[in-house]
């Protein structure tokens, strides 16, 4: 290990014997929960019409069916309307009751003995439904007289202008400019389809307390909604969180079907278990993305790029939730992206539709923002006859390690846009790959390949100011964590317990890691956003070393010495006076020593003062058939600067996984809705799912520009990946068939689009 210490290094995820052999332990396997013992089941009746007005709800065949205890509509429950958090005008009930707004939405709850006859039952529950003008497009649904939300007064339910944002200026902004390029670009809506979908339990102790079981990636951030829904306070409730099976953003919060099972159980008396089929997440799940974007960027003939206008639609989907923001406050932010364009014009647009809700997925705005100026870089790049990695090195934002803000205001902390772009084409080996292609052109091939670019820069650590954390020593000398993050598959349980072990010396091995449990951790902001490391793991880091120095006047009252000349020897993992190691004390001496005094440990809640940017370069190869219009993925280079690398393995292994879901984007996912609002894309034989034969081996080049935000000079890496790939596949298809004329491709790029595209060019 270099210098002695731990961090940096290539360490093995002390997490995945377990995952390899046993397995984890998801929500759906608390059968051994005492308190969950006799649970019943929870089945939700789904609205099968897109839009309409709820008539009746006749549970009465479903009632005499076997195993049926009872059956629970938003009357019966008397649920009252909730408003949502970005539009009060905007209210619903968890249950729908005057009307359905989307297919999926749950209507009833049927709570059987067995989850299979919960399966029956609920088809036998007749939902009377007046349909309604279903508004699935979203330009559609800003220009419609039919309302979703009546009491909204539009579809339209936020727009950047109530910020006090002036409207984009239109042609006007763009006099002077030489050049001047449009664009309309769908970043279409996908599924996040976590491997394990959601699932979830409830039961009342004997005083009083709700315990509930979520599959969700922050459990603190479930109390003030679950102690809503069940008209109790915040201190009588207990959430636990067990493994979970993948989130990407769409497990940050609670949804209607668990914040209810607190009021079923109380209902009938029982525990109470819930978990959704794939096809149920396929609609019921919150939804990435779907950001319909028109851009025009303007400059000189020379390639300067001055002028840069977005208007981002954002669908919200059938609810003014976490979507109804993600233009306005992640896309807008960071519509600058890597470049020093001196007039920009960002404006954004939330809409309602009879679609499933949009909520935070893996980048959440971010990766749209990029979407927009990186395909408009294109388009300009093609105008003016430049190759499109020189136009990008011609605008980029000049090396900076002191604060930069941007023309839309948003301060970026350090950066080194160029050292990227030049690490990835040196990489690459860009001259050589367009070498090869211009003699592929050159002799007609059938087959071309198409090099895309991509540089940029986004936001991590946006949510929150810090993070709890608590480090205790137990009498045999090993580390208990207890920290506010929670880990889903990044790899949390190695990172926390190098960070110990770099500040204490005591081996990871003998570090335990103690998440999602509200009472055992009653602080905390969750993981989202790739704040964990940043801020979780900065706390732990700073937490530790705390610990450690009080350790130090522990240890020398012990060894009947001045503090000042006590030292930790990390390698053995005690503590003794400078010069004398032979007389010592351990950390379990030092544990033991303070059992009286309320144990050996320290509890703190570390802020930071603010987010970080990481940013990167990407260049992806593909190879696109001319007569069939079919994609092959070639090639993926990859440069993601997240600041000081913690460990290179679990860093590698975040950008790999981000390309994976990003390359899926441009390639192969969408949900899709017929006119008449029904997903026709709801299960994963219909929906484009990637696997390993689709994609490439990830070539990653490391980069480490630290931030001074943290003690320890990293920045987010969970979304990066995704970022940065995505456009860069999108350019590679494009760029492969713009001699014939081809200038735009919608994603996901698939073989009947681009064959399309070909054919209407030619």
């Amino acid at each position: 290990m270099t210098g002695g210490s731990i961090l940096g290094n290539r360490v093995l995820r002390k997490e995945d014997p377990k995952f390899l052999t046993s397995g984890g332990k998801y929500v759906d396997d608390l059968l051994d929960e005492p308190m969950l013992q006799g649970a019943v089941h929870v089945t939700y009746v789904r609205s099968s019409v897109a839009h309409g007005r709820i008539l009746s709800i006749d549970t009465s065949d479903a009632a005499s069916m076997p195993g049926v205890i009872a059956i629970f509509t938003a009357e019966s429950l008397d649920l009252q309307q909730v408003p949502a958090t970005f539009n009060p005008m905007v209210t619903h009930t968890l249950l729908a009751s005057d009307k359905v707004r989307y297919v999926g939405e749950p209507v009833a709850a049927v709570v059987t003995e067995t989850r299979e006859q919960g399966v029956d039952a609920v088809e036998a529950v007749i939902v009377d439904i007046d349909p309604l003008e279903a508004l699935i497009d979203v330009e559609a649904a800003m220009m419609s007289s039919t309302l979703i939300y009546e009491g909204a007064g539009s579809n339209v339910v936020f727009d950047t202008t109530a910020l006090g944002i002036p409207e984009n200026t239109g042609a006007a902004f763009f006099e002077g400019c030489e050049v001047v390029v449009t664009g309309r670009f769908m970043n279409q809506r996908v599924a996040p389809c976590p491997l394990e979908v959601r699932g979830a339990a409830a039961v009342w102790d004997s005083d009083g307390r709700l315990n509930q079981w979520l599959s969700t990636q922050h459990a603190q951030g479930t109390i003030d909604p679950l102690a809503a829904a069940n008209g109790i306070d915040r201190t009588a409730i207990r959430v636990r969180t067990p493994d979970v099976g993948g989130g990407f953003g769409a497990k940050i919060g609670a949804y209607g079907e668990e914040l209810l099972l607190g009021v079923i159980s109380k209902r009938v008396g029982r525990p109470v278990k819930w978990r959704e089929t794939r096809s149920e997440s396929m609609v019921a799940l919150g939804h990435g993305r779907a950001q319909l974007q028109y851009v025009t960027i303007g400059g000189t003939k020379a390639g300067k790029v001055t002028h840069y206008q977005l208007h981002a639609i954002q669908d919200a989907g059938g609810f003014a939730d976490m979507g109804t923001i993600l233009a306005p406050f992640m896309t807008r932010p960071m519509s600058s992206g890597v470049y020093a364009i001196p007039n920009i014009e960002c404006r954004t647009t939330s809409v309602v539709t009879n679609t499933t809700p949009i909520v935070a997925y893996r980048g959440a705005g971010r990766p749209e923002a990029t979407a927009a100026i990186e395909r408009a870089m294109d388009l300009f790049a093609l105008e003016v006859g430049m190759d499109a990695a020189e136009v990008r090195r011609l605008n980029l934002i000049p090396k900076f390690m002191e604060p930069h803000t941007t023309v839309v205001g948003q301060t970026y902390d350090v950066g080194d846009y160029e050292t990227a772009l030049d690490k990835a084409l040196a990489a690459s080996d860009y001259t050589a790959l367009r070498a090869e292609q211009a003699k592929r052109r050159a002799s007609g091939d059938v087959k071309q390949i198409g090099i895309g670019v991509c540089v940029y820069v986004e936001i991590t650590g946006g949510v929150g100011n810090g993070e709890s954390a608590k480090v205790e020593v137990t009498d045999d000398g090993r580390a208990i964590v207890y920290t506010g993050t929670s880990p889903h598959g990044q790899g949390h349980d190695t990172a926390w317990s190098m960070l110990v072990q770099e500040q204490t010396g005591i081996p990871m091995d003998r570090v335990e890691l103690v998440w999602g449990d509200t009472d055992l951790v009653p602080i905390g902001t969750g993981t989202m956003g790739s704040r964990s490391l940043q801020q979780g793991g900065n706390a732990v880091f700073q937490v530790a070393g705390t610990l450690t120095e009080k350790a130090k006047a522990v240890a020398a009252r012990l060894l009947e010495a001045n503090e000042a000349d006590v030292v930790l020897d990390k390698g053995r993992g005690v503590f003794h006076v400078a010069g004398t190691p032979a007389m010592s004390k351990s950390w379990s001496d030092l544990a033991r020593a303070e059992k009286g005094n309320g144990g050996l440990m320290h509890d703190e809640v570390i802020g930071v003062p603010g987010a970080t940017f990481p940013f990167g370069a990407h260049v992806a190869v593909v190879e696109v058939d001319t007569e069939t219009g079919r994609v092959k993925h070639l090639r993926q280079v990859a440069c993601d600067d997240a600041g000081k690398v913690l460990n290179p393995l679990l860093l590698d292994g975040q950008i790999h996984g981000g390309i994976a879901q990003g390359v899926a984007q441009a390639l192969l996912e969408e949900v899709l809705y017929d006119a008449d609002g029904n997903p026709t894309t709801s299960n994963l034989a219909d929906y484009g799912f990637i696997s390993a034969v689709e994609l490439p081996s990830v070539e990653v080049v490391h980069m480490e520009t630290p931030t001074p935000l943290n003690a320890i000079g990293a920045k987010g890496i969970g979304e990066s990946g995704t970022i940065g790939s995505t456009p860069a596949i999108q350019s590679a298809v494009v760029d492969a068939v713009s001699h014939l004329g081809v200038r735009h491709i919608e994603m996901p790029c698939t073989a009947e689009r681009v064959w399309q595209a070909i054919n209407a060019a030619g």
